[in-house]
């Protein structure tokens, strides 16, 4: 006897299930967020009837992309649905393929904007060591026998979390330079564009954006 589809639908979903590494289809239905009312009518060959968000999120939970799950499970006796379907049934199966791009571009531009969101998060958190570390850091470099030395390699994360998320410094700890209003702080007394100042406290940007002036003082003639 034939197997139906829905006995072939449901073995190759448990095939699916365990390479990736899922128990069963309860906790299929619990990681995706997906009802077994969903998966049972994904076995009974209805996948087209299910909304974009379901099927986007059984593939993530499957480790599959969505043109996968439905070329997966709109396929029996060795043929293809669209060429055994009506032209509506291909039209609606190509309309959840551009639907679920449509939902890919989207979560991805919302992904960066969570991205940007969690950077400034972190900089505020880190915003006193951010500003004082490079300080005491050049302090602690004159004078090796201080024991402070030994903490050094320990901010290294630190400065690789920021080299990551392309941070450069403004200038260095007491380098002597051009003020420039637009990246230069004065910490006492005044300064014309252009006179040589001495960088007391560096400054941080992300490419072109200012995050933190440098702060800095006139050099006494």
């Amino acid at each position: 006897m034939s197997q139906t589809l829905y006995e072939k639908n449901q073995q190759l979903l448990n095939t699916l299930i365990k390479q990736a590494n899922i128990e069963d289809l309860l906790e299929l239905s619990k990681l995706s967020g997906v009802s077994q009312w969903q998966l049972n009518r994904l076995q009974h060959g209805l996948i087209v009837k299910m909304s974009v968000e379901n099927i986007a999120a059984l593939a993530r939970t499957l480790n599959l992309s969505i043109e996968q799950l439905i070329d997966t499970f709109i396929s029996y006796d060795g043929e293809s649905i669209s060429a055994k379907s009506s032209g509506e049934e291909a039209t609606t199966i190509a309309n959840l393929k551009r639907e679920y791009a449509s939902l890919q571009e989207q979560m991805q531009q919302q992904r960066e904007v969570l991205k940007r969101e969690f950077q400034q998060d972190s900089l505020q958190a880190i915003e006193s060591w951010l500003l004082q570390w490079p300080t005491a850091a050049a302090a602690v470099r004159k004078n090796s026998q201080l024991p402070a030395e030994r903490l050094l390699p320990l901010v290294k994360p630190i400065e690789q979390l920021l080299d990551e998320w392309g941070i450069e410094t403004i200038a260095a700890v007491g380098e002597k330079l051009p003020y420039d209003p637009q990246w230069h702080q004065l910490l006492k007394g005044t300064a014309n564009s252009g006179q040589l100042v001495e960088v007391r406290y560096v400054g941080y940007k992300q490419g072109d954006k200012l995050l933190y002036k440098a702060k800095v003082s006139p050099i006494e003639e």
